[in-house]
């Protein structure tokens, strides 16, 4: 893992080194093994690199890196896990390789396939590529948008980074604010891709190539999660298909039960089998839950000794919430070199700035991640998987049921919506007293999956939001961001009512929130995450398997060889969280603004939000 700069000057003038240089060092944390820094002769384009030394950590391994005649140079951040079958595959056409990195592949590939070699990448990755001959930047950022990737184009020049912090300083890049950057805050509780707080800094959206040459810059899409599912298959019926669990005549098919499963465990392993690949000792978090439990066991079929980090908490002792017990039991099963961390209040305390300070971009979470990172960097671990992205796959959330059962009986009403907005406006006031504010938008929301999941995963409502920013921002903000056009763009072409959900929770959520609060809190020390529930190939085979059958996370953690422990499949989902607020409130009477998930968001808004 690592951070990368770029400034290409494509309307003449040259690169500002100083700042390049700044905007790289400022995100040392991200890569402290090594820097570099390379221009051209005409200083019209200069790439700049923090490296975390994962695979190869020879100084072979060092970017920038370009090609053996210096047409080609790369910076790079993530991982290609199919790098060494694609090396084979070059080297069978010739190409001679002089280090043992994945950034190499990316250099080799792109002379053989040009800007296409997108598609032959399985990974977590983020690179700006120079081409010397096409006097061309090249751009791309992976499918589910795991690795950071943000630009700014001043009309004269692009520059690159990994943060949006690295940008802010660029001369000519513009720091006002993006009206739909700040009103998507407040409305999901993140920043929505590709906004930012900025009017001058965006992202590169996920499964997203940029090219950049004398005539501009240009940003196409080659890969698509929500066009990978409405690929995956047909509706369910009844839950699950009749080859699941129960044959046509109401005789269980084992066969075709076994096939199924058989197949699903094929996937999980070939996915934790890619994500194991590096050169230094690779460690995974571990909770009391189906996602990391199954990793673990199926991991600890293809390495020795497996290292595992538990988070636990006091206030937690006692409560479901508690993972440790059950942690502690998985690791014993499974005989990993195994440590829980304690984390206290004061523990928090005295992360409190640097925690702030590593928050790229606002967020209402990241906390989780920030300590086990920090747990597991301590602990010694460079590399560590995480289950994050089973619930999004194998429906592990509310959302999975309780969407299509609200869009079932409200989209049933004649004139739902309509009737609905007139109900809202009048009864708000009153619901707001006594409940949730969004239970006064059921009827104008609950018509179809874009409202269903508005009023599921809102922070604040619509109709909130000029209580807590101007309202003119608010609605220019609103018009620019189009959540709803944008939630049923997420949708289309998906007749599956499982992976319809997948869809939003993958693309919203999980891209915007968990995935981006995984990446900035576990750079904060330099640590790498990897996720082998969140991976395009997985999804290309497992997506099918859910639409077809009706998996669920119970059918994900019967594949391990050594079966979890049956009462963890009946243990009820706890999430892995964090006491934050309590530990903000608790004899901190400067944070009693903060109390609640709201005062939460409005807090770190104060603390982040200055633009």
């Amino acid at each position: 893992m690592c951070g990368i700069a770029a400034s290409f000057c494509y309307s003449g003038g040259q690169v500002d080194r100083a700042a390049l240089m700044q905007a790289r060092d400022c995100m040392q944390a991200r890569g402290p093994d090594a820097s570099g820094y390379w221009e051209a002769s005409d200083r019209r384009v200069a790439l700049a690199h923090r490296r975390l030394s994962i695979i190869d950590l020879s100084e072979r391994g060092a970017q920038p890196m370009e090609n053996g005649d210096g047409s080609l140079r790369v910076i790079y951040n993530g991982e290609i896990y199919n790098y060494q079958s694609l090396r084979d595959d070059l080297e069978g056409k010739g190409h001679q390789f002089r280090s043992d990195t994945d950034t190499e592949v990316l250099l080799h590939l792109y002379a053989e396939k040009g800007r296409e070699l997108v598609h032959d990448l399985r990974g977590m990755y983020a690179f700006a590529l120079w081409d010397a001959e096409r006097n061309g930047l090249f751009l791309a950022r992976d499918p589910h948008g795991i690795k950071p990737l943000y630009v700014a184009d001043t009309g004269r020049s692009l520059h690159v980074a990994s943060q949006v912090q690295a940008l802010r300083e660029m001369e000519g890049v513009g720091t006002s604010k993006d009206p739909a950057g700040h009103v998507g805050y407040f409305l999901w509780g993140h920043v929505p891709d590709p906004h930012t707080l900025y009017d001058g800094i965006r992202a590169v959206s996920a499964g997203h190539a940029l090219w950049a040459d004398a005539d501009g810059a240009r940003e196409r899409q080659f890969a698509s999660i929500p066009g990978a599912l409405a690929e995956s298959g047909s509706p369910m019926q009844n839950g699950r298909s009749p080859t699941h669990g129960a044959a046509t005549n109401g005789a269980v098919s084992a066969s075709e039960d076994e096939d199924v499963q058989k197949e699903l465990r094929d996937a999980l392993l070939d996915t934790v089998r890619h994500h194991l690949v590096a050169d230094v000792d690779v460690g995974l978090f571990l909770s009391a839950g189906l996602d990391s439990a199954t990793l673990a066991a199926l991991a600890t079929e293809m390495t020795d000794r497996l290292r595992t980090v538990t988070l636990g908490f006091e206030e937690f002792r006692g409560m479901h919430q508690n993972e440790v017990p059950g942690a502690e039991r998985l690791a014993e099963r499974y005989d990993t070199d195994h440590q829980t961390v304690w984390v206290t209040k004061s523990d928090f305390a005295e992360a409190h700035d640097d925690f702030l300070q590593a928050m790229d971009q606002p967020t209402i979470d990241g906390a989780n991640s920030y300590f086990v990172s920090r747990a597991a960097r301590e602990a010694g671990l460079k590399v560590a998987l995480s289950g994050l992205g089973g619930d999004e796959l194998f429906g592990g959330y509310p959302s999975f049921s309780q969407i299509p059962r609200l869009v079932s009986a409200v989209g049933a009403v004649p004139g739902a919506a309509t009737l609905g907005k007139g109900l809202r406006a009048v009864a708000a006031p009153v619901v707001e007293q006594m409940t949730s504010p969004k239970y006064a938008g059921l009827l104008e929301y609950g018509t179809d999956y874009a409202g269903g999941y508005l009023l599921r995963r809102g922070l604040y409502m619509p109709w909130e939001l000029p209580d807590v920013l101007d309202p003119d921002l608010v609605q220019a903000g609103w018009e620019r961001l189009q959540p709803l056009a944008r939630l049923r763009e997420t949708t289309t072409g998906i007749e599956n009512e499982h992976l319809r959900v997948t869809a939003l929770e993958s693309s919203w959520y999980m891209r915007n929130q968990l995935l981006r609060d995984t990446d900035w809190a576990s750079m904060a020390h330099s640590l790498e995450v990897r996720t082998p529930l969140v991976d395009r190939t997985l999804l290309g085979r497992v997506a099918p398997l859910v639409a077809r059958h009706g998996l669920t996370k119970g059918d994900m953690a019967r594949v391990p060889e050594m079966s979890l422990p049956e009462d963890l499949l009946d243990r009820p989902k706890s999430g892995f969280t964090v006491p934050v607020r309590e530990w903000l409130l608790a004899d901190r009477p400067e944070y009693e603004s903060a109390r609640g998930l709201r005062g939460w968001a409005q807090y770190i808004y104060k603390a982040k939000a200055q633009v």
